[in-house]
């Protein structure tokens, strides 16, 4: 999600409507799991090393594959997917949406790209070879909004801005369930950009400098991890009046091989790998 123009003015407006007119949106009302009796457990981690990342994407969604980083990006007129050299950060292969479309996260199977859009109700889907595009399917989420998207090896798992996840079929864009997202203190809305890791679903809370883990099975929120830290290392501060200043933490890649994972933000200038502990 997640154009800055609209974030910083408009947000507040644009939940409570979503809220008001759909009951998915940000409750989970239909799927909501039992509220946890703990805490989400604090994960700590290691920094590894730390690359450059193109200051200019406006990160939506990161998937490692093959040895390089696919990367998603976002903002209307700026949104494409790109093959990403870890060790500078180049782009050696891109595929630019049209200027209507505001692209969200990818994820990839099967040898297909995935990539959701945000209010365009449409989804595409890539060869991850050639970048060339192979079909396009309806995002039918409760907001109807693409955020986050993954895979379990066999089902996509997509995320709408509610306490929701939605698990589909990967050839008929089916769905297949659904479940709802809480943690001790309610339902948790906000998951944007997802991967799955070792058996749980990993997610950005979108505005936060929080990552969530969650048991894909209960909708429980296991574990949290902060990256305040990581977003100083990056040296991003607060600029209102620039639309492209840095943004908020946005971007989660795993390493399975390396079992490294990668973390980075919305037109932030670097990209940290860590180890968690």
């Amino acid at each position: 999600m997640n154009n800055a123009f609209f974030r910083r003015t408009t947000v507040a407006a644009l939940v409570l409507l979503a809220a008001c007119a759909n009951p998915d949106a940000n409750t989970g009302t239909s799927n909501e799991p039992a509220v946890a009796d703990n805490a989400p457990a604090i994960i700590n981690y290691q920094l590894i090393n730390t690359y450059p990342h193109d200051a200019g994407a406006f990160t939506q969604g990161l998937v490692w594959y093959n040895n390089h980083l696919v990367e998603g990006t976002g903002q209307y007129g700026e949104s494409n997917i790109r093959h990403v050299d870890l060790a500078t950060g180049k782009v050696s292969k891109e595929v630019k949406n049209d200027k209507d479309i505001f692209g969200e996260g990818v994820t990839i199977l099967n040898g297909k790209i995935y990539q959701l859009t945000w209010k365009n109700k449409k989804a595409f889907v890539y060869d991850v070879s050639t970048f060339k595009l192979l079909n396009e399917f309806p995002i039918n989420t409760g907001t109807k909004e693409g955020w986050g998207i993954t895979h379990n090896g066999t089902e996509l798992i997509v995320s709408d801005g509610s306490s929701n996840l939605y698990f589909l079929n990967p050839a008929t864009f089916q769905e297949t369930k659904r479940i709802g997202v809480a943690d001790a203190m309610g339902p948790r809305g906000n998951l944007n950009e997802l991967e799955y890791i070792n058996g749980f679903v990993y997610a950005n809370i979108w505005q936060t400098d929080d990552i969530v883990k969650i048991d894909p099975n209960s909708g429980q929120i296991v574990g949290r991890l902060n990256f305040a830290d990581l977003k100083n290392k990056a040296g991003i501060t607060s600029n209102p009046l620039d639309a492209k200043a840095p943004e908020v933490l946005n971007g989660i890649a795993y390493d399975s091989a390396g079992q490294r994972l990668f973390i980075t933000g919305k037109y932030w200038p670097k990209l940290f790998e860590i180890k968690l502990q």
